[in-house]
């Protein structure tokens, strides 16, 4: 089955790609391509030089993909001729937390949408306007995802989702936190789950006031408070620390009790312990999207992480994701880059201060510690955005900064935005390669900065900082708005710039996954959120994690097969051997 794929935004009046195929249109004396106004088309049924025709335009605008024909009966809906395809749909369990595990842009809003009822699937019919429920469930074989979709035709089915982009919450609702929740508190649970989420003291606040964190556990109460069938939670652990995100853990898996559970989450770790079943969502941005059937979360991860999925004979990556064992690096031996001394500084009613430490040439320390005691602050000491009241710092070495919050406001493509940041040095050689592509950023190029997405953003921003020249590299929170992939190779690509460069790099993180791939050692911060934090190292990534994850209370074993951290299950048999060795965070796969 071949699919030809437009992507209208790279295919605009005056864009290489519309010029280009308005040059080629009816050149073959029939209608395979075809310019009508400002919009072009591709039949899928074109003749050979016109496919070839339409593989070469410019800036990636058009895609021909070869499927397996057996898929076709597969089409759950498809929005135009040349627009996006999803196969198949995820199924939701009682009594289970189902994973959603793959890529953006691979159509889980898609799919959320015909689960709820919002949308009526089309089967591939992208003419007819008023598609029957009747046609897709006669297409589904019986059993649980059937059964569902007749409850959802029949009007029996309420859905409620935690969107994915809660930074976006301010400019949609106006109040205070209290007016929000207590506008859909269904179940009448104001009191308890508002506690529970550390959202008591928050109530009287202005939505507007409200950091990153703080709207997101928000939004999981919001969501939580509505009286549905199925709750649908687009990555709830995104600005959470893993104090918040084990909390949100617990309390998803106690909903899934009674209640029908999904949840796309990016953080392996976490999807690990929180989901019984996952579905694997592969395909191609923006032009197709195929779900596969449910499996153990176990098996769902590590096939994920190889790239290979043996019962469809499929590779969805070209080379699997690998993490080590043993890899207690000797950082301390290179020149030193920076070293400090008993920082002290105050801002407002907060405190932060810090022991004795250094970082080498060619070390990575990833900082790790709860929200709110002073990682951001320490990062902008170091890059000489805060002055410190107290101690001191060595100021010799140059700094390129990517911050939490990445704030542009350009109307320019990011072609201009890479070239005015850093200039023609993306454009070619090993940064290219293990950066630039490695981000995916190559295919971003044509974009506006301003269409870009939370993650395309985020890639882009990593990319520039990576790209400056600099002895000292400092990145805050460069996992967040990535899906899985993009953060492996957003560690690895940082992990090779170091390496190849000879430089070093501070890396704030919640993703313990994240962390593992791209540090040597580790700073750990410890103290209460908004009061007081005090920064202890950096210590090897051993000693570093025992220390962190002896405060969370948690523990990690190794994968036996792929080598990944996983969290141990509370009170389980091997998390408590590993608590009474001292052993938090296990470098032996298990």
């Amino acid at each position: 089955m071949r699919i030809a794929v437009l992507i209208e935004d790279r295919c605009k009046p005056n864009s290489n790609a519309f010029e280009y195929l308005q040059r080629w249109a009816g050149s073959c004396g029939g209608e395979c391509i075809q310019v009508e106004g400002t919009k072009c088309r591709i039949l899928e049924s074109a003749c050979p030089p016109c496919i070839i025709r339409a593989k070469h335009c410019p800036d990636d605008a058009v895609k021909i993909i070869n499927l397996p024909a057996e898929l076709e009966t597969d089409m759950v809906h498809r929005y135009s001729l040349n627009g996006f395809r999803l196969f198949r749909l995820p199924t939701p369990s009682k009594e289970s937390v189902v994973g959603i595990l793959g890529p953006n842009g691979m159509g889980k809003s898609t799919a959320i949408n015909a689960l709820s009822g919002r949308m009526v699937p089309n089967l591939g019919d992208w003419k007819n306007k008023e598609p029957e429920w009747d046609d897709i469930i006669e297409t589904l074989p019986r059993g649980e995802l059937r059964d569902f979709l007749v409850a959802v035709k029949d009007g029996q089915i309420k859905i409620a989702v935690k969107p994915q982009n809660v930074d976006k919450i301010p400019k949609r609702v106006e109040g205070t936190v209290r007016e929000l929740l207590s506008k859909v508190d269904e179940r009448d649970i104001f009191d308890e789950i508002t506690v529970e989420l550390g959202l008591d003291h928050l109530l009287e606040r202005k939505i507007n006031q409200l950091s990153g964190g703080e709207l997101q556990r928000m939004a999981i109460c919001a969501t939580l408070m509505r009286n549905v069938d199925v709750y649908f939670f687009d990555e709830p652990s995104s600005y959470l620390d893993i104090y918040q995100r084990m909390k949100i853990v617990k309390i998803i898996q106690k909903l899934s009790e009674t209640k029908r559970v999904i949840v796309v989450e990016h953080d392996l770790a976490v999807l690990d312990v929180l989901a019984d079943l996952v579905h694997i969502v592969y395909g191609d941005k923006g032009a197709f999207g195929i779900f596969t059937p449910a499996r153990t979360t176990r098996q769902a991860i590590n096939a994920y992480l190889d790239g290979f999925l043996v019962e469809q004979n499929i590779r969805i990556r070209s080379k699997p994701i690998k993490f080590l064992t043993h890899r207690d690096r000797n950082p301390s031996a290179g020149t030193k880059i920076v070293s400090w001394s008993g920082l002290k500084k105050k801002l407002g009613d907060f405190e932060l201060s810090t022991g004795d430490g250094a970082v080498h040439r060619s070390e990575v320390v990833g900082v790790v510690g709860p929200n709110g005691t002073g990682k951001s602050t320490m990062i902008k000491i170091l890059a000489g955005i805060h002055e410190y009241d107290d101690g001191w710092v060595t100021k010799e070495s140059t700094v390129s900064y990517k911050p939490q919050h990445i704030d542009v406001d350009m109307d320019c493509s990011v072609q201009l935005w890479l070239d005015s940041e850093i200039g023609a040095k993306w454009r070619g050689g090993e940064f290219n390669v293990n950066v630039i592509k490695a981000l995916g950023v190559d295919k971003l190029l044509a974009k506006r900065v301003k269409k870009l997405s939370g993650g395309e953003r985020q890639a882009v921003s990593i990319a520039i900082c990576l790209g400056r020249d600099a002895d000292l590299y400092l990145l805050d929170e460069p996992s967040a708005h990535l899906d899985a992939n993009s953060r492996m190779e957003a560690a690895k690509a940082i992990r090779r710039t170091m390496e190849s460069n000879e430089k070093s790099a501070f890396v704030i993180d919640h993703d313990v996954y994240f962390i593992d791939i791209l540090s040597d050692s580790l700073l750990v911060f410890d103290g209460q959120g908004g009061s007081f934090g005090k920064a202890e190292g950096p210590f090897t990534l051993r000693e570093g994690m025992n220390r962190f994850l002896e405060d969370v209370n948690i523990t990690f074993r190794r994968d036996h097969d792929s080598k990944r951290p996983r969290i141990n299950k509370s009170n389980s048999r091997k998390d408590r051997e590993q608590q009474s060795s001292g052993d938090f965070y296990s470098f032996e796969s298990r």
